[in-house]
């Protein structure tokens, strides 16, 4: 197995948080009481229990580096995640970044940011 790292994102609800992802495309990898694991091809994202969390507050966060950016913002849009620059869930559109690579973002149902970042552009 190669070096690799997995962010580790809050769930106030484990159901809630797979339901939100499995429409992404994620399926369910691990889950038990207080951990929850999902999966879509090599990106796994790991989830601990939040309950009470304040998503209007949250500041947890992670980079998704992409292959195809314009893909996964596609799934994002057909599973109903508006635009919008307020609220959770949400997307904000590409744009190309001063350090010359182009950047989407999602806003999970807990807050939590995930910049969708394209590996070449």
């Amino acid at each position: 197995m190669t070096d690799r790292a997995t962010p580790n994102l809050p769930a106030r609800d484990q159901d809630a948080t797979i339901a939100f992802y499995a429409a992404l495309g994620f399926t369910t990898g691990y889950r038990d009481a207080g951990w929850l694991i999902l999966q879509r091809g090599a990106i796994e994202l790991e989830f601990f229990n939040y309950p009470d969390l304040d998503w209007s507050t949250s500041s947890f966060g992670a980079c998704l580096r992409l292959d195809d950016l314009d893909e996964f913002y596609a799934a994002c849009r057909e599973a109903g995640i508006p635009e919008a620059t307020r609220g959770a869930p949400r997307l904000h559109p590409s744009q190309r970044e001063a350090w010359g690579g182009r950047r989407a973002a999602l806003i999970d149902p807990d807050g939590s940011l995930l910049h969708l970042i394209a590996n070449t552009d």
